[in-house]
């Protein structure tokens, strides 16, 4: 692997600016390395999630987890969380563990890029440049979105994007 190549724009700083608001990680810090447990080869556990002020009219929240350093030109998508209610402000440590135990009444996970509906741990080429992990919250102006389990993470965040009137990111970094 090549370790100087560029790495890929930070993805949300592409799209339309909307309101921010703050998220938080017990699990780790941002910009910091993310802790073996949320490391594809190590037990694919999704991190603590914690978020507070929303903008006014937030309906329902989006969470997703991407890497847009990935050696592909659409990066990768590692979770997706839809149909959050409102008055959710977190998510637990393990939320995105398989069947979505952990989640809310209403919310599930779509497919990600390792074909899962799971959160899917960091997995960078051995070798390659740390991988950034964007973890981000999106607060939505609507509670349904037309879209159920069978979607890819890429689907869910076209349809939910335009409905975004808020985000907050945290990222963590990993290097295998």
């Amino acid at each position: 692997m090549d370790l100087t190549r560029p790495t890929a724009p930070a993805p949300y700083d592409l799209l339309p600016p909307t309101a921010s608001f703050e998220v938080t990680s017990e699990s780790f810090a941002d910009g910091a390395t993310l802790p073996e447990a949320h490391v594809n080869s190590a037990g694919d556990r999704s991190p603590q999630l914690s978020w507070a002020g929303a903008p006014e009219g937030t309906k329902s929240f989006a969470v997703s987890c991407f890497d847009p350093d990935a050696p592909t030109p659409a990066g990768f998508w590692h979770w997706t969380v839809v149909g959050l209610p409102a008055e959710t402000t977190s998510l637990p440590e393990g939320a995105g563990a398989e069947g979505g135990a952990e989640l809310p009444e209403g919310a599930f996970m779509t497919a990600s890029d390792f074909g899962t509906k799971a959160f899917g741990g960091a997995a960078p080429p051995e070798g390659d440049i740390a991988h950034r992990y964007v973890f981000a919250v999106h607060a939505l102006d609507t509670d349904d979105l037309g879209i159920d389990d069978s979607v890819s993470c890429t689907v869910a965040a076209f349809t939910y994007l335009p409905h975004t009137i808020g985000r907050a990111t945290i990222t963590g970094l990993y290097r295998a």
